[in-house]
């Protein structure tokens, strides 16, 4: 197995978040830098401080001739006299010897997720070709200073595997980790209303001044197109150009808003194999399949002993309803393995979702920053609606679909609970807002993605008036690193911004499914 895969970065670290996410190998040793605040800042103050790159877990070779160090900025921009923190920066060099003068700079996704590990992702992808790469990560996440990270919720994820998915065992253990993490975050001084959209967008304005660039372009997916808006919104000086991928609208997303994106991605997914004679014919009633599955695993989950996919001990897996659902977001198995997976459990083998499910038991402690997730999901997303609100929109998108499956929020079980204890201000009107510019943009979805619907990315492109937005068929979450032509796009986008070249997308079509013998 290669040590960095697009399938581990979709599963592990590209949601919009992912509290359950699995992760293929474990680690401590991203695990918090000891680290005491900084003296307070006076309002508005950041500087850049030059120093060495970070010792990732695996080697990425693109830091072997980077230049990295901190952003230095005020923990809470709205309180005077508010402690300093540390955010780690990475400037790659372009392979070009001529490199444009405008660097790209990444938004990650998550929230929470470890922006460095993406850093081979985005070269493979061509981000740093002809310009500068410039990579930061999000306040609170790994490398910074601090490091919101929740051991305790990693700990809870690999538990969760052997727990039926909304099982009130499990919610109650979730809950205590999240009790614990907020506990020792505010005992070791830190502020939970300051992990936000707003103060990240900030963060990035702050960085442009601080390394002395005049211009550059933006590139987010997932929750880092939903920062890279909002920065947009907050901060439009200095940008040259917006690429963003995998939409996560400012202005629509909420713990409902998920249901829509599930059912629009599997819709497309069974609609492409419709499409494909020989998948028409070897599966030709996908929906009722899953429908039927889902009802049956609720009624009567599976508990199995299972190895891990890259092997260790068996360990107890609990495959119902809610974790069927939940594997088809997290792309486990892959798409155009998803009928086949189905259809095998129908028939009795659930050995492609079960061992899918077991890879949870294996998690990389402390390198997802449950920290902020939960402070922007609990401000951001939750306020304004309710339990009540998640099941109705599960009910509108599944018709027939068990309550229990329903009720939570696809990859964010027991959010609402957690929002109690988290206990962050509402800072929805804030944030729930659409950007309208003139900036030349860049708007990409696939049509494969199960997190965030393709279609959301039109009400975005109709709000930037120098936009382009493709639509690249068969592809999940997180486009540009699974798509040949959707680097291409994005490269001469960021050539020419007011035009692109697009032709390649007429050309693509999803994979084949996989077929298995009747």
């Amino acid at each position: 197995m290669p040590k960095h895969s697009i399938h581990a970065a979709a599963t592990a670290a590209t949601a919009l978040v992912c509290l359950a996410a699995f992760g293929p190998v474990p680690s401590s040793a991203a695990a918090a830098v000891p680290w005491s605040a900084g003296p307070p800042s006076p309002a508005g103050s950041s500087r850049f401080v030059p120093g060495p790159c970070p010792k990732t877990p695996e080697p990425i070779e693109a830091l072997s001739d980077a230049r990295c160090g901190f952003l230095e900025v005020p923990e809470n921009r709205s309180r005077p006299g508010s402690r300093t923190i540390k955010l780690a920066v990475a400037r790659i060099p372009a392979a070009s010897d001529k490199p444009a003068a405008d660097p790209v700079v990444f938004m990650a996704g998550g929230p929470g997720a470890d922006t460095f590990d993406d850093i081979p992702f985005l070269v493979d992808s061509g981000l740093n070709k002809d310009r500068e790469l410039i990579v930061m990560a999000q306040r609170g996440n790994l490398y910074d200073q601090p490091n919101l990270a929740c051991p305790e919720v990693d700990r809870f994820n690999a538990q969760a595997v052997g727990l039926g998915y909304d099982a009130q065992q499990a919610e109650q253990i979730m809950l205590k980790a999240v009790t614990d993490c907020r506990a020792r975050l505010v005992a070791d001084g830190v502020d939970l209303s300051a992990y936000n959209s707003t103060e990240n967008a900030a963060d990035f304005a702050d960085l442009r001044t601080a390394l002395g660039i005049s211009q550059w372009n933006v590139y987010g997916y997932s929750y880092g197109s939903n920062l890279a808006l909002t920065y947009l919104r907050l901060h439009p000086e200095g940008i040259r150009a917006v690429a963003i991928d995998s939409i996560a609208p400012s202005q629509f997303v909420t713990l409902p808003w998920t249901w829509g994106s599930t059912a629009e991605g599997i819709h497309n997914i069974f609609e492409a194999c419709a499409a494909q004679p020989a998948c028409k014919d070897r599966y030709p009633d996908l929906p009722q399949l899953l429908t039927e599955q889902v009802r049956k695993l609720e009624a009567q989950p599976m508990t199995l002993n299972v190895a891990p996919p890259d092997g260790g001990k068996l360990v107890k897996t609990v495959l119902d309803g809610g974790a069927l659902l939940n594997l088809i977001v997290a792309f486990t198995p892959r798409p155009k393995d998803m009928p086949a997976a189905l259809e095998e459990l129908s028939k009795g083998n659930p050995e492609r979702f079960a061992q899918a499910r077991a890879a949870g038991s294996v998690q990389k402690v402390g390198e997802f920053a449950h920290g902020l997730t939960n402070s922007i999901a609990c401000s951001e997303w939750a306020p304004g609606y309710s339990e009540s609100d998640v099941l109705k929109a599960g009910q509108k998108a599944f018709p027939g679909w068990p309550d229990t499956v329903l009720a939570q929020p696809p990859q964010l079980p027991f959010q609402y609970p957690v929002c109690g204890i988290w206990n962050v201000p509402d800072r929805a009107s804030a944030q729930r807002v659409p950007t309208f510019s003139s900036v030349p943009a860049l708007v990409v979805s696939g049509t494969f993605d199960v997190k965030t619907g393709a279609s959301w990315a039109k009400g975005v492109a109709r709000n930037l008036s120098n936009s382009t937005s493709v639509q690249v068929p068969g592809i999940g979450h997180w486009v540009v690193p699974q798509s040949p032509c959707a680097q291409s796009v994005l490269a001469s986008f960021l050539a020419h911004p007011t035009a692109p070249d697009t032709s390649c997308v007429d050309d693509v079509e999803p994979q084949p499914f996989t077929i298995i013998p009747k």
